[in-house]
């Protein structure tokens, strides 16, 4: 379980193809924190730690995560958003994040609004998730508020710490995103498809 706030930026040190499988290796400052068969959340897809080398460590992603997020799209050099496993008894700043990414969208929208920033995002509807204004969600692992939901768009709006903290600084128009809704909307999604 993760909590959606984050935690470092984290650098794509190297990328090893391996059959279906992709082997990410990443530089960030809570790497001497880890432990190998850890949980890790980058940009908001939960990874085991497999390997610990210096201020590097290393995750494998397999095909099915591959096609259902962005990590496919990571090049060497490139930031991700870094979250450990929440603790139990710590605060939870942000929501309830599982770590499990739903589906990717894609940013249509970046404003600046005078000292902070409304980026709007559109995804598939067919996969049938929802937001609700002022409901929770994540985006790149990234907890946020939705406003201007829509059935298959919704903005957010960022504060210059968010901003400055995480991959949104680095974020443009067309780029994709992983998007996790929220748990319990999900749930109760499910529960009205079941009755239907």
């Amino acid at each position: 379980m993760f909590t959606g706030i984050i935690e470092d930026l984290g650098t794509i040190d190297k990328l090893v193809k391996e059959g279906g499988n992709l082997h990410i290796t990443v530089r960030a400052s809570v790497t001497n924190e880890l432990k190998i068969d850890q949980s890790v959340a980058h940009n908001g897809v939960c990874l085991t730690v497999v390997g610990i080398d210096g201020n590097t460590y290393t995750v494998t992603v397999i095909q099915e995560t591959l096609e259902k997020t962005n990590l496919g799209f990571l090049k060497s050099k490139d930031f991700v958003n870094i979250e450990r496993a929440m603790k139990l008894g710590d605060r939870l700043d942000g929501h309830i994040v599982q770590g499990h990414v739903d589906q990717t969208a894609k940013c249509i929208s970046i404003v600046e609004a005078d000292g902070s920033w409304v980026f709007t995002f559109e995804y598939d509807k067919n996969l049938n998730n929802i937001t609700i204004e002022k409901g929770s969600i994540t985006v790149n692992g990234v907890s946020l508020t939705v406003v201007n939901s829509q059935l298959n768009r919704f903005s957010v709006a960022i504060i210059p710490y968010t901003f400055n903290h995480t991959t949104f600084k680095n974020l443009k128009v067309d780029d994709t995103v992983n998007l996790e809704f929220d748990v319990i909307g999900k749930y109760v999604t499910r529960l009205n498809e079941l009755r239907s």
